[in-house]
């Protein structure tokens, strides 16, 4: 049987696995379920139609499946998905889809997501990614797996941020950023390749050269995107295929881009 508090707020109709624990003073609504291993510390409100899996740990005063902030959203029974093995520090908000998207808002696995961090309506984001303390994320921002948010980051809504990219402290983000690349500022500007990350990933010298030359051919070659896919193409046929994978990820981004990329 599940570990709920005595002051625990638990409706009858929620599904929860016999080692979660519940903390003091939290509120679960009837629409959520909770997967095994998963701890919910105290003054957490999950509510709406949230789907949590196991191994997640939420600290105090969090907000995790409330409405979402989009005057459009009518009480339709949009939803939340959270994965596995992730932290949420306090005072976060995750808010459930709209029916004007794809109707969900998802966060993955083994995430790491710091105090006063917003996931707005309908955003997708990957696994293995930290976010630091006050970034925010508008609503139907997408975000790869990997990347680091550094704290009081914010993203434009619709966004699109791909693998292993590295956001800036203060960065104000409103086009999309190719994997792999570091930016800073605000406006938000691209600096280099996310060397370190990728080294603590184990990725080889090779490949980070690689991915050093296809930031080169779309940011330092003055090549317009179209050229530059073309180059990218080019270069993927001379190079072997560990390292045409990834230069291949950063010219396919291009092709979804939809507002641009950071300059």
């Amino acid at each position: 049987m599940a570990k709920i508090h005595a002051t625990a707020v638990v409706d009858s109709k929620a599904e929860l696995h016999d080692s979660v624990e519940i903390g003091p003073y939290s509120v679960i609504g009837p629409h959520v379920t909770i997967g095994s291993g998963t701890k919910v510390g105290p003054h957490v409100v999950i509510e709406g139609h949230t789907t949590i899996g196991s191994d997640n740990q939420f600290f105090q005063f969090s907000s995790i499946g409330a409405a979402p902030q989009d005057k459009k959203w009518k009480g339709e029974p949009t939803r939340l998905t959270i994965g596995d093995r992730n932290t949420i520090r306090e005072f976060c908000t995750f808010n459930t889809g709209t029916v004007q998207d794809k109707g969900v808002t998802s966060l993955g696995n083994d995430n790491w997501i710091s105090a006063y961090v917003h996931l707005a309506h309908d955003c997708v984001v990957g696994s293995n990614t930290i976010f630091s303390n006050n970034a925010q994320i508008a609503g139907h921002v997408e975000i790869g797996d990997y990347v680091i948010m550094s704290g009081f980051a914010n993203v434009h809504q619709f966004c699109k941020i791909g693998a292993h990219a590295f956001v800036g402290m203060s960065t104000s983000l409103t086009q999309d950023v190719p994997p792999f690349v570091l930016l800073n500022g605000n406006p938000a500007a691209a600096h280099g390749v996310n060397i370190e990350g990728l080294k603590r990933r184990g990725f080889t010298r090779e490949q980070i050269n690689g991915i050093r030359a296809a930031y080169k051919i779309i940011y330092r070659s003055g090549n317009t995107l179209e050229e530059a896919k073309a180059l990218l193409i080019a270069e993927e046929a001379a190079v072997p295929a560990d390292v045409a994978l990834h230069m291949r990820s950063m010219r396919e981004f291009l092709d979804t881009a939809s507002r641009g990329i950071v300059r």
